[in-house]
């Protein structure tokens, strides 16, 4: 049996997994893909990124989430990346404090606003 040329040639196509950094554009997110590389000189292993602008043809990722990226043809001058999958969200931040409402407990019978602006109730 042989095989089709195309589906070769989809196997062949580079798979990296990053964080995105940038959604502000249409259907496009910027990924940064980290790698361990040596150093050539120190004995010392160091940290490399490199930044991938990813077609995200839904507009679904967020910043911080993790994302698989599939290399494709050139979408324009500087896209040559398609989003396969999310892996994992990003996690929500928490709320800023003083931003929240003040949540009143349903048990106590007096009123809290009452009691923490300094009035007497009775």
């Amino acid at each position: 049996m042989t095989q089709d040329p195309a589906s070769t040639s989809r196997r062949d196509r580079k798979v990296r997994v990053g964080v995105v950094v940038s959604n502000r554009m249409r259907k496009t997110i910027v990924v940064r893909v980290d790698r361990l590389a040596r150093h050539p000189r120190f004995p010392r292993v160091v940290k490399r990124s490199t930044t991938f602008k990813v077609h995200d043809e839904t507009n679904s990722a967020r910043i911080g989430d993790r994302v698989k990226v599939m290399e494709t043809r050139p979408i324009s001058k500087d896209k040559h990346w398609r989003l396969v999958e999310i892996v994992r969200h990003a996690s929500t931040a928490p709320a800023v404090p003083g931003t929240e409402e003040i949540q009143q407990p349903t048990a106590s019978k007096t009123p809290v606003a009452a009691v923490t602006q300094g009035e007497v109730v009775g």
